[in-house]
């Protein structure tokens, strides 16, 4: 595989990046919808079933072709592994355990661990102090929004916290893993890996879930799903797979830094939620941390 050399993040990369924040912000509020009528493998595999229909339609309608390669199916299915079926599932039950404020401190932590994974895992994306420092920095900022009542009964949901923290694990190694896919368009890319995840979440929701035999899910459940599945989901890898090969795993994964202001400002915006001192302060803190990532 050809090793990018230039990823310095151009103004249309930070637009992207802050967009594909917007549309994965969202993704919790659709799954706390639908989590409430369905079962969390139900969700992840109604999330990528929905997301597999709309891209594979898409890329038909463009003119693409899905690759016919076992090796590169191969790579599609560890990708949805990766990045899909092993984060999704160990974050909705850690959520079971602990509170989704705490969750989103802990999912901040991504870039930390991409951090340091790229610096063995590639040959441009190094360890750098800045880096380490801002990522840290960052988190640190995350927890300041969030605020003190995300760490209550922290203590008693031990194997919760461990289950989110294996979810950021597999994303920065999804994040890497994800750059040989760099000669395949993003969208062929994008649909491919929701495609193999969902193939691979039909036996746990046979074995498992068994959604069949449950009670009926209203109309808001259905549209989470929609939601979750081409917003939070089709558009958003779309965008990933772009960035991915654009600006490398470490630069693409400080989109967890940006979650929280996106959510936080959506609720401001559309919600009429109020706006706190503690929410700004925090805020500034993930952008110092973020420019002290990037050597500004």
């Amino acid at each position: 595989m050809r090793q990018q050399t230039n990823l310095t993040m151009r103004l249309s990369d930070w637009g992207f990046l802050t967009f594909l924040s917007l549309i994965w912000g969202g993704s919790f509020f659709f799954g706390e919808i639908a989590l409430e009528e369905i079962r969390p493998l139900t969700v992840v595999f109604g999330r990528v079933f929905i997301a597999a229909i709309v891209l594979n339609f898409v890329v038909i309608f463009v003119g693409l072709k899905m690759p016919r390669q076992i090796k590169l199916w191969g790579a599609f299915f560890a990708m949805g592994l990766l990045n899909n079926l092993i984060p999704f599932a160990l974050i909705f039950w850690g959520q079971t355990q602990i509170t989704s404020g705490l969750a989103s401190i802990l999912n901040a932590a991504t870039p930390f661990w991409t951090v340091i994974l790229a610096h063995f895992g590639t040959a441009d994306e190094k360890l750098r102090p800045n880096r380490l420092i801002g990522v840290l920095v960052g988190v640190g900022g995350v927890a300041i929004i969030i605020g003190p009542a995300a760490f209550e009964g922290a203590s008693a949901g031990m194997w919760g916290q461990v289950a989110v923290i294996g979810a950021t694990i597999s994303y920065a190694i999804a994040g890497i893993f994800g750059r040989r896919f760099a000669g395949t368009p993003a969208l062929v890319t994008a649909s491919g890996q929701v495609t193999a995840t969902s193939i691979l979440m039909v036996p746990y929701i046979v074995i498992f879930d068994q959604p069949w035999q449950g009670a009926s899910v209203g109309a808001s459940t259905w549209l989470a799903l929609l939601g979750l599945g081409v917003i939070s989901t089709a558009v958003a890898y779309i965008v990933y797979f772009r960035l991915l090969r654009s600006v490398g795993a470490t630069n693409l994964l400080l989109v967890t830094l940006l979650i929280p202001i996106s959510a936080l400002s959506l609720g401001v915006l559309f919600l009429d939620e109020p706006l706190e001192l503690r929410q700004l302060a925090g805020m500034t803190v993930i952008g110092f941390g973020l420019l002290t990532a990037r050597g500004r």
